[in-house]
């Protein structure tokens, strides 16, 4: 039985992989900032990221086959890249699976294919794009897989985010002119795990082949949030954010089993 180490166990993402690497046969030891959430067959440490020391300690304790690094913070640029860093230079010689995002890209009307460069607008695409260039220098046999907005069965951040919005809990608009590619996190969770297993290196996109902004997403899954998309209001960003930016899958496509569904699909 080979050892799955996940970063950010704790989070949407990373329980996810936890589960369905219990289920898939791993020995799994997942990380945790400050809530233990309730995943049998997990062997649960604390960890900071940003503690390069403790990084290098507990991977060297664990000895996993593969690490899975999926912990972040939205607002840290230290979690974000120093943290990442600090896995990817202690995983030199492991199987290493980083967990990217669109949104070190700025937004254009062309597709976004793995060999687009990082040009970021916003802090927290800085920092990810930050992580990128030293697991690159560092690490370059690792897998760096960029995704889209993560979606659940209603318990996603996004999700939560549109209800309150529409039940009157939260003000604001949800934005037209943000086109993104959202992806179910049972779907990236899968693809992950079979990454894990490969040794496929550099970027890989892994998203939904669907491009919505997130009024459109919220529409489209009104019936299964059980809220009126009629209370739904769409505009324009009160800020700079990404433009359209489509993921081209075509790669992920080939290489994994995992059928990565779209928006269109999941509300359905």
């Amino acid at each position: 039985m080979d050892t799955l180490l996940i970063t950010g166990a704790s989070g949407f993402l990373g329980a996810e992989v936890a589960r369905r690497a219990v289920a898939a046969g791993w020995r799994v030891v997942g990380t945790y900032q400050s809530r233990v959430p309730e995943i049998s067959g997990v062997t649960w440490h604390r960890l900071d990221v940003t503690d390069r020391v403790a990084v290098a300690a507990l991977i060297e304790d664990a000895d996993p086959a593969a690490v899975v690094h999926t912990a972040f913070a939205r607002h840290s640029w230290s979690v974000n890249a120093d943290g990442a860093a600090n896995v990817a230079v202690a995983t030199v010689g492991r199987r290493l699976v980083h967990v990217s995002s669109d949104a070190v890209f700025a937004g254009r009307t062309a597709p976004y294919t793995e060999q687009d460069t990082p040009e970021p607008i916003t802090p927290y695409g800085g920092s990810k794009a930050a992580a990128e260039t030293a697991i690159h220098a560092v690490h370059p046999d690792a897998v760096i897989v960029r995704n889209s907005l993560i979606l659940g069965d209603g318990d996603s951040a996004h999700e939560r985010i549109i209800r309150d919005l529409a039940e009157g809990r939260r003000d604001g608009v949800l934005f037209t002119e943000e086109l993104r590619c959202p992806v179910h996190v049972a779907d990236l969770a899968s693809a992950l795990l079979e990454l894990a297993r490969l040794d496929h290196a550099g970027v890989l996109n892994v998203a939904g082949p669907d491009a919505v902004s997130r009024y459109e997403l919220g529409v489209l899954f009104a019936a299964r949030l059980g809220i009126d998309p009629d209370r739904l209001r769409g505009g324009p960003a009160p800020f700079a954010c990404p433009g359209e930016i489509r993921l081209d899958t075509s790669l992920a496509r080939d290489l994994l089993h995992t059928r990565l569904r779209g928006v269109r699909e999941l509300a359905a």
